[in-house]
């Protein structure tokens, strides 16, 4: 199929899912990074482990969340990239991303579900990490399931028929 001249150029709907979810995994990607650099600000949102190792452990957390960060940037940016034939592998690329899409769904839906079950006094866990459990209901989780929704989407939208 041509678009636009383009060979299997992705369609525009495509295209705008494909750049939202590299737009949301580079917003993960670089809080991350923030993070990993000595960032405090959200950093309890996350849960008091993460303030801990920050703390305490910073070259752990410098090499971790670095490592972190640069994970979620490729996974943000590869799928983009091959669907637009700007790197080679697309469809070794689609078939990880047909993994990774879901997963990113079932991932931050689960965490956010159990963060707002727990907030509400539905589950007792005997947790007092309000910011935490706040930031993974609705921030950090849902962003995780709206990164791997539109990813999903793309893949969808451009399959083969």
């Amino acid at each position: 199929m041509r678009v636009n001249g383009t060979p299997d150029c992705p369609t525009p709907s495509a295209r705008a899912a494909l750049w939202v979810a590299a737009i949301l995994g580079t917003v993960h990607a670089a809080w991350s990074a923030y993070w990993a650099l000595g960032g405090r600000i959200l950093l309890d949102t996350v849960g008091v482990w993460a303030v801990t190792v920050v703390k305490e452990r910073p070259l752990m957390a410098l090499g971790g969340l670095l490592a972190v960060a640069v994970v979620k940037f490729l996974a943000a940016w590869i799928p983009l990239l091959a669907e637009t034939r700007r790197i080679p592998g697309r469809p070794v690329w689609r078939g990880i991303a047909w993994v990774g899409g879901p997963f990113l769904i079932i991932y931050g839906t689960v965490n956010a579900a159990a963060a707002a079950a727990i907030l509400a006094g539905w589950v007792e866990t005997g947790s007092s990490d309000r910011p935490g459990l706040i930031g993974h209901a609705l921030l950090w989780d849902p962003l995780f399931a709206l990164w791997g929704a539109a990813l999903t989407f793309a893949l969808v939208v451009t399959r083969r028929t």
